[in-house]
């Protein structure tokens, strides 16, 4: 056999493997395009784990979603339940749109490496004298809500913040200096508006309605390696009378994993699933 002709068999055997895997791919992803976003913002993929368990489970969640708009594309995978989701679209938006189909949904990662971080928001360890603590719920965590950054744009994150068991009110939502909630916004330091002082430190007001709940999603300036390792204070606008008095809740800016990046099925610290760490966390007034 001359050297053309065994390239030439060797060239049909890798398309026809390319081809295989490309059979096999589809056979286990789903991925559905839909209508461009209205809204001309950049978007960005984010991957849920979900309990998937046939094709009416991907209908289902697929009508749901179809009804947001920002979602550019939806892609699901059978045997790894897992569900990705190219939008403009907030995270705990997603997430309570998976929901209302009788499944729950974890983000497993969102954005690029390095573009995506988290703080768990919680009432500070020794409140300054004045600022009474705000009541805890049965459980006694001191956890009341989470906020999400993603990198949306060389200069644009997008915030999607989320509070529970807060007395009901307006709050501001600021960038703090430092990192140290030892003693709430006192500990914090000033408002923190990057190291040119170029930098909007006060990232909007949210409000939180009767049952305790609120959340704010905004378009800021900042991006997230930036905020890193900053603080994040929410306290009661002065003079606000419609809640039971001033309040705070207080946390720390740390990297989350980017989309992909997070694989794993049980924890190696704890030993727990992630469903169980979701339950854990649901107790604990974190979701």
């Amino acid at each position: 056999m001359s050297f053309a002709t065994r390239r030439a068999a060797i060239t049909s055997i890798s398309a026809l493997s390319a081809a295989a895997a490309a059979a096999a791919a589809a056979l286990s992803y789903h991925t559905i395009q839909t209508s461009k976003p209205k809204k001309m913002l950049p978007s960005y993929e984010a991957t849920f784990s979900v309990p998937l368990e046939c094709d009416a489970c991907i209908n289902d969640i697929k009508d749901a979603l179809s009804k947001l708009d920002g979602i550019t594309s939806t892609t699901f995978s059978l045997p790894h339940r897992l569900v990705s989701i190219t939008s403009t679209t907030p995270p705990s938006t997603l997430i309570s749109t998976i929901q209302s189909t009788g499944r729950d949904a974890i983000l497993r990662g969102s954005g690029n490496p390095n573009s995506a971080a988290v703080c768990i928001l919680e009432i500070p360890p020794s409140p300054p004298n004045s600022t009474p603590p705000i009541s805890k719920p049965k459980h006694d965590s001191p956890v009341r809500g989470l906020a999400r950054l993603i990198t949306l744009s060389e200069k644009l994150t997008l915030l999607d913040m989320t509070l529970t068991a807060v007395p009901e009110g307006r709050y501001t939502v600021s960038v703090r200096r430092t990192g140290d909630i030892s003693h709430g916004k006192a500990s914090l330091g000033s408002i923190y508006t990057g190291e040119d002082g170029d930098r909007e430190g006060e990232l909007g007001v949210l409000s939180i309605d009767e049952q305790g709940r609120g959340n704010l999603v905004a378009e800021i300036g900042w991006r997230v390696w930036e905020l890193v390792g900053r603080g994040i204070c929410v306290e009661r606008i002065a003079g606000d009378e419609s809640g039971s008095g001033p309040a705070e809740v207080v946390g720390v800016v740390a990297r989350s994993a980017g989309v992909w990046e997070n694989e794993k099925v049980v924890c190696g610290c704890s030993g727990k699933t992630v469903w169980e760490e979701r339950e854990e966390m649901v107790a604990r007034g974190m979701l």
